[in-house]
């Protein structure tokens, strides 16, 4: 049928852009009522039998939908501050040059804004956090693949600034002690990036 494979591979960037901006919007801050219901009502994509990964994928989806369930976004606003902010700093720290270089503000976050330059990105007056942020790279990300930039820049700008440290990130907020709800984001978002790593390096 003409047009058929066209629209799977619309249908996949789009399912691809909406998982990183949930993501972003899920560790820019703590979720809203809103985002909570959006959460609750997600539900795994059809897959293949036998796909380990997507099968890994469905069901971190799942838990995840079934923690946002009635939570109180308050209790919520208290897990993220102890996770993500605390008393000078919080238990797990967002930023790709922590990862990388033990610092922050260090090359990986000046690499990171030459290459957003080069990719038309602006950073914004009211933006506060340094562009290396976990959400804030998540956004680009989501609006690369919805501004249907080609695989070859997805690949490099993901092995570039993604993949050298967002799995250990995710593993650290899994594990870190006030993570609850948090521990499920962790789980969708290692499962996610898992998948997105296949699908980046199949298409290579």
């Amino acid at each position: 049928m003409p047009g058929t494979d066209n629209q799977s591979i619309e249908d996949e960037q789009r399912y691809r852009a909406s998982a990183y901006a949930l993501l972003a919007g899920l560790l820019r801050a703590a979720p809203d009522q809103a985002l909570l219901d959006y959460v609750s009502g997600l539900s795994p994509e059809g897959n293949d039998p036998g796909d380990d990964q997507a099968d890994e994928l469905g069901l971190a989806m799942s838990s995840l939908a079934a923690a946002a369930c009635g939570r109180d976004p308050a209790l919520l606003e208290e897990e993220y501050n102890s996770l993500f902010i605390g008393v000078g700093k919080g238990e797990v720290v967002p930023y790709g040059s922590w990862y990388m270089t033990g610092f922050l503000m260090e090359q990986p976050l000046s690499d990171l804004r030459d290459d957003l330059r080069t990719l038309g990105f602006e950073r914004s007056e009211n933006t506060h956090e340094p562009e290396d942020h976990a959400a804030a790279i998540f956004e680009v990300f989501s609006v690369i693949i919805s501004e249907a930039s080609g695989l070859p820049q997805q690949q490099v700008f993901f092995k570039t600034h993604m993949q050298p440290w967002l799995e250990r990130f995710f593993a650290d907020l899994g594990e870190a002690r006030s993570a609850d709800f948090y521990r499920n984001v962790a789980q969708f978002g290692a499962a996610f990036l898992k998948l997105e790593f296949a699908y980046l390096t199949m298409h290579s």
